[in-house]
């Protein structure tokens, strides 16, 4: 990946004590490919490694904020992971750990890799178009970058569930009533928003912040231990339900354009 492609992708922003990380690719709704995934990756390593950076906001280019992996570039057999930091997850994003806290700053669609992207930050701010959903059921797969584990985690139970099975999407307003995000803002505003959140939490002392960020999202030597499990069965569900006729099903018939015949098998 050429350092030109990566700066593309992902372009980074300091606002005082925050680094605003914009993914920007809004040609394909800000789809995930390798250079997205090693942008965001390395823009969330340099502000680990900053002390002068205090909170991290991340926002899409254009009228998406992801359309979840660019299943062009996976239809060519590309690695849309991180060349060099696969254990980083989806976009870079999902496994990379940081104790800095992380602020999604949602500018319509979100749905698929988009949600699972702001289920992996701290706090959500979402435009009033946005909407939430985790969809791959609809096409055979799961929502294999920890959807389904933290949506369960993050909504009611049997709203979750309900999310989970359906594939159906959810408003911004039905996500704020729930708690998935912290507030719902205007559309064309929500990096002003965010950034606003975020200075109220860079007022305060960084270390104490960070300690707290570690402690509530029980997070040891990097690692988040309680996602550890929902982690290995998610690979394990996912290779399975991979090698399925359902999985070749939905997205062929998606690509022309009529509902799939689903067989179990």
């Amino acid at each position: 990946m050429s350092e030109g492609a990566t700066v593309q992708a992902v372009l980074t922003e300091r606002r005082g004590n925050v680094l605003l990380i914009t993914l920007n690719r809004p040609e394909a709704r800000n789809a995930v490919n390798a250079a997205v995934s090693t942008g965001l990756g390395d823009a969330l390593h340099e502000a680990q490694h900053d002390p002068e950076v205090r909170a991290i906001v991340v926002t899409g280019a254009g009228q998406s904020f992801c359309a979840g992996a660019d299943l062009k570039a996976i239809s060519r057999r590309e690695n849309i992971f991180h060349p060099e930091h696969a254990e980083w997850g989806f976009a870079g994003f999902v496994q990379h750990v940081v104790d800095k806290p992380v602020i999604a700053a949602v500018n319509g669609t979100a749905l698929g890799g988009g949600t699972e992207l702001a289920l992996a930050s701290d706090l959500v701010v979402a435009e009033e178009r946005t909407t939430f959903g985790l969809p791959e059921v609809k096409r055979g797969l799961i929502a294999a970058a920890g959807g389904v584990f933290r949506i369960v985690e993050q909504l009611p139970r049997k709203v979750a569930m309900e999310l989970v099975f359906t594939g159906e999407p959810m408003s911004s307003a039905d996500a704020l009533k729930w708690g998935l995000v912290n507030q719902v803002v205007p559309d064309g505003t929500v990096v002003d928003a965010a950034l606003a959140l975020a200075e109220r939490i860079t007022v305060n002392a960084p270390l104490a912040v960070w300690a707290s960020k570690r402690v509530a999202a029980g997070i040891d030597d990097g690692v988040i231990t309680a996602d550890e499990a929902g982690w290995t069965r998610t690979m394990r569900e996912m290779g399975t339900v991979l090698r399925s006729q359902d999985a070749r099903e939905g997205p062929l018939a998606f690509a022309e354009k009529r509902q799939p015949v689903w067989q179990a098998k």
